[in-house]
């Protein structure tokens, strides 16, 4: 299919500059109309059930007494204060999760980063400019968008959650991201990760559809683990491995400020006590990233992007050791965990300056918790 994908995608995007005012039109109906936000995906012509919703189960964390009172901060606290992490910690139990829908439209528009139609936008990436292009360069028969603004924006979530829909696009149409751009280039762990998962996309930030598919691919149904679980398999299939107790991926400086002051005597203690490997992804590549991961029991780490790298690769039955900011919990990678029947444990630290402390004992009480 990807070797048909790339062959499409040069028949239908060859030399068709096409002059366009969607951008533009959008901006005045939006300042001088004040018209409200239109959905892009309600304009479609198709909408169709990709792959079923169905049950999944929420089982509690494994943490030890008091820890969610220190947590002062969490995702999405200014929007939703009062949704606290902590039942999600204790487990949601029994859920239903929605299925995976496509979308097809016909006649949009791809400006640096937006998706324009008729009177609605959707956005892939932040906005990046405040002259968009009047032209674009290409004109694709069919495309269909496997990237997020999201994904976009943080590794992690591109890995997580952009990857895993690659294969649907590729199933309806030229598989389409947006290029990148000086905030936010492409870096070479990315275009690493893309050659051993065979993914073949066309990046551009200016195009015009006559048909494009969007997905809604957000809920963590048993099509999306099979397809990241595949994405895993593939990963794994690059190198030679065995079980090994576990990695700690240092997350250092790199991102949003998330400074562990004693990551690195955590991460040395846990080498010399426990066998755990430290990894510093900012300073590999991705061969030796995913050779460092594959096998690991237990990944451990600050609750990041970086965590990817060991997540992408974890086993079933293995664990996700998070060490959580106390005013930044996040409970993302739990129903990841959830969804791949793994383990999820955190220990929350304590403040001190600009970054936080993690009691190491605390570490080493948690990681008895779980499952041998």
């Amino acid at each position: 299919m990807e070797s048909d994908v790339a062959e499409t995608s040069t028949l239908t995007a060859g030399n068709r500059k096409k002059w366009t005012l969607a951008a533009y039109r959008y901006m005045a109906r939006k300042r001088l109309a004040h018209q409200a936000e239109v959905n892009l995906k309600s304009l479609a012509v198709k909408c169709w059930e990709v792959a079923p919703g169905g049950p999944s189960y929420s089982p509690p964390a494994f943490f030890l007494p008091n820890q969610m009172e220190r947590v002062t901060g969490w995702e999405a606290k200014r929007f939703f204060p009062s949704e606290h992490p902590s039942r999600t910690m204790e487990g949601l139990g029994a859920l239903i999760q929605g299925p995976t829908r496509g979308y097809l439209l016909k006649d949009v528009w791809l400006v640096d980063g937006a998706l324009y139609k008729d009177n609605a936008s959707f956005w892939l990436s932040l906005k990046p400019t405040t002259f968009p292009r009047i032209i674009v360069e290409h004109e694709i028969e069919r495309g269909a968008v496997y990237c997020t603004q999201n994904g976009n924006t943080w590794f992690g979530t591109r890995l997580m959650e952009d990857f895993p829909t690659y294969p649907l696009a590729c199933d309806e149409g030229v598989p389409v991201t947006t290029a990148p751009s000086t905030r936010f280039p492409v870096s070479a762990q990315t275009l690493a990760y893309e050659e051993w998962l065979d993914m073949k996309p066309f990046r551009l930030n200016g195009a015009f559809f006559r048909q494009l598919v969007l997905f809604d691919d957000t809920s963590n149904n048993q099509s999306r683990h099979q397809r990241y679980r595949a994405m895993g398999e593939k990963l794994l299939s690059h190198v030679t491995y065995a079980d090994h107790p576990g990695v700690f991926i240092l997350r250092g400086g790199d991102g949003d400020l998330r400074l562990l002051r004693n990551e690195l005597e955590l991460a040395e203690h846990l080498r010399r006590t426990r066998g755990i490997r430290v990894l510093d992804p900012l300073k590999s590549d991705v061969p030796t990233i995913v050779a460092a991961c594959a096998g690991a029991r237990v990944v451990i780490g600050v609750e990041g992007s970086q965590l990817v790298h060991g997540v992408n690769v974890l086993q079933r039955g293995g664990s996700l050791l998070v060490l959580q900011p106390p005013n930044r919990f996040v409970s993302y990678y739990k129903f990841l965990t959830d969804r791949d029947q793994q383990n999820f444990s955190f220990v929350v630290g304590t403040p001190e300056g600009d970054g936080f402390r993690i009691d190491i004992q605390e570490v080493e009480r948690t990681l008895d918790l779980l499952p041998s």
